[in-house]
């Protein structure tokens, strides 16, 4: 029993220290990468930055990203769980004394072109990472992810999906921004050219490194299908699995077909399982798209 309890101690510290690392990446995307490109960020965080770009105040940023968290932690704790709003709490705590107390450098220059996509790339890989670290954790970067949380688990999407939309209504704005301050649409499409590459970046890197919300059909087949079976329940108790018949074209044998949808967070361990229990048996999975609404996946909190 204690040593339960303090596996459990041992996993709430990790993850609280590993949700402070990822806030720590964010603000290293931004304040290196993001900010000195000035690329427009998906939701609040892209209103707050192309605020702070048209009034070259970045304290402004500060202000308006730490009011719009805050109401969007007290939405996850309501909505979502309350493990999963004090980790994202950690997590936007990190971003904002980070951003504050990080020092100035200047080791890349954004302004030629070659520069601007590195800087713009590497930061949207790297934002997108600490995203995913802290999804994985149980928490979130705050903003969208918060709201992507809540979507992915109502409508079983990948969280990315919502960083897609977010960036309409913040680039819209930002660019807005751009031509009043400019006064010409040279530079606006220019920030949006960029601004897309970012949002689509850490998007991408996003969606592949949390997977929790992508569904994968597997397959598996021998002449054991109660085996194959117990596998899947094994790591996986929600899920269930259809037994069907077949006859080998080449041997003619019976066998028994087991089919199941699971997620690819759920995959790696069910596959482990069933080269255990089952080293004969043949598999094979493929991603899917579009399933029903009853489908059961773990809460991200």
């Amino acid at each position: 029993m204690k040593s339960s309890r303090w596996l459990s101690i041992r996993s709430s510290i990790f993850g609280c220290l590993g949700t402070c690392l990822a806030g720590l990446l964010y603000a290293i995307a931004l304040q290196y990468f993001v900010f000195p490109s000035k690329v427009v960020l998906t939701g609040f965080e892209g209103i707050a930055a192309a605020t702070a770009y048209y009034f070259d105040d970045q304290t402004l940023f500060l202000w308006i990203y730490a009011i719009a968290q805050a109401v969007l932690i007290l939405f996850a704790f309501f909505q979502i769980s309350k493990v999963f709003a004090f980790r994202t709490l950690l997590t936007v705590g990190t971003v904002t004394a980070a951003l504050i107390f990080l020092p100035e450098l200047e080791f890349a220059n954004p302004e030629p072109s070659n520069e601007r996509i590195i800087l713009v790339l590497f930061g949207g890989i790297l934002a997108g990472l600490s995203k995913a670290i802290a999804l994985r954790l149980r928490g979130s970067t705050g903003d969208e992810d918060v709201l992507g949380a809540w979507f992915a688990m109502r409508f079983l999407k990948p969280v990315g999906t919502v960083a897609i939309v977010a960036a309409a209504v913040s680039t819209t704005y930002g660019l807005i921004l751009a031509y009043l301050s400019e006064g010409k649409i040279e530079p606006v499409v220019n920030t949006l050219m960029y601004t897309a590459i970012y949002i689509f970046t850490s998007a991408e890197t996003l969606n592949n490194f949390f997977r929790k919300f992508k569904l994968v059909l597997l397959t598996a087949f021998g002449k054991e299908p109660r085996k194959i079976g117990s596998s899947i329940t094994e790591v996986a108790p929600h899920r269930t699995y259809t037994v069907q018949e077949a006859v080998g074209g080449f041997s003619g044998d019976q066998m028994k077909l087991v089919r199941t949808v699971i997620t690819h967070e759920e995959l790696p361990e069910v596959l482990d399982r069933i080269r255990l229990n089952c080293p004969e048996a043949f598999w094979y999975h493929h991603d899917i798209e579009g399933i029903s609404s009853q489908y059961y996946i773990k809460p991200i909190g």
